[in-house]
């Protein structure tokens, strides 16, 4: 396994199947928070759900078209970054995250997710990609600009999520522009 530095105590590591106790350890300690713009809390609702979402990344893994990993805060699983759309031969993929809110505020989230899109696009030549986020969820947004993405547009009422319409905001960074930015991506954590 390896395990990659985030600093500050952090690390970024694959999150696998037998990890699944403490994932849902994890999302325990968070679920109310994570909830609130994205669904994941509800796909792990025990340790049945949680181990098969995780393989379920497992076999996208495999099959090359997503990724996942998690966030550790001093030994502690936090949060994750994954790749949920990943699409080698288009040169696309989908980024996405999620972090417990005692881990909240230090920049976790931006600096994992520039170490996957650096690898995305520097390792596997991926030209797009892509952030999709509630317009409500303005934590998120602000990692999307910190990493120099772009506002691609709005969604409308695209998504319903727990019986409401949201609107989803699509951010982008394309591979030339990754590349011309200071350290792949772009502000500070």
């Amino acid at each position: 396994m390896f395990a990659i530095s985030l600093g500050d105590g952090a690390e970024l590591r694959p999150l696998e199947p037998w990890q699944a106790e403490e994932f849902l350890a994890h999302m325990d300690r968070g679920r109310e928070y994570i909830g609130r713009y994205v669904g994941l809390p509800d796909a792990a609702a025990d340790l049945d759900s949680a181990r098969s979402w995780l393989q379920s990344y497992a076999d996208k893994a495999a099959a090359d078209t997503g990724r996942l990993y998690g966030i550790w805060l001093d030994g502690l699983l936090v949060g994750g970054v994954l790749f949920r759309v990943f699409n080698a031969s288009a040169g696309t993929c989908e980024a996405g995250c999620w972090l417990e809110p005692a881990a909240a505020g230090r920049g976790l989230v931006t600096r994992a997710t520039r170490v996957i899109i650096d690898w995305a696009v520097r390792e596997r030549g991926m030209h797009r990609v892509e952030w999709h986020v509630s317009s409500q969820n303005t934590p998120s947004i602000n990692v999307a600009k910190r990493l120099g993405m772009s506002r691609d547009g709005v969604l409308r009422e695209d998504f319903l999520y727990r019986g409401v319409r949201q609107d989803t905001e699509i951010w982008s960074v394309l591979a030339p522009e990754w590349r011309s930015l200071p350290a792949g991506g772009a502000g500070t954590s």
